[in-house]
């Protein structure tokens, strides 16, 4: 198991916490790992962080062994047009409010809710997972469409 990611304080808290794992700097859009080196690459609420989404995702099919699967967990958009409004007004209006008094740093739940809207659905996703190469793409929803896992596969031979 190798942990990568942008963020040095998520290292140094990764590495007090599991000492066992190795843990590495890393850019989604240039990891510093072999072709091929991994049966599995996963990003869990990342993905939505990452400034080209398109080349993390070609990134991550590239330290894919043949066969090797993606998953991809990340906030998504609930399909039931009510109680999706009712969640962009959690997110918009009550959230900043919570973490206004209980938040050191209460913007970043304000660009928490500016990245979900932004972020695309999970159709969306899973076509842009599909042209990145990876193949049989598919999504599950979780609680209620407000997070949902795609997954995918590297193909076992170069088309």
């Amino acid at each position: 198991v190798v942990a990568a990611d942008f963020s040095n304080g998520m290292l140094e808290e990764g590495r007090r916490r599991h000492p066992e794992i190795e843990f590495v700097f890393a850019d989604a859009t240039a990891l510093p790992f072999q072709e091929a080196e991994f049966d599995t690459v996963t990003i869990s609420f990342g993905l939505r962080n990452v400034e080209n989404t398109e080349l993390a995702l070609t990134e991550m099919l590239r330290v894919l062994k043949p066969g090797g699967k993606l998953v991809v967990c990340e906030f998504s958009a609930i399909p039931n047009k009510f109680l999706h409004s009712l969640y962009r007004l959690y997110l918009k209006n009550l959230l900043p409010r919570i973490s206004a008094l209980v938040s050191k740093t209460p913007e970043a739940y304000s660009y928490l809710a500016e990245s979900i809207d932004a972020w695309p659905k999970q159709a969306e996703l899973a076509k842009l997972i599909e042209k990145v190469g990876y193949q049989s793409v598919g999504f599950r929803n979780q609680t209620l469409g407000i997070v949902a896992i795609h997954t995918g596969y590297k193909p076992q031979k170069a088309n």
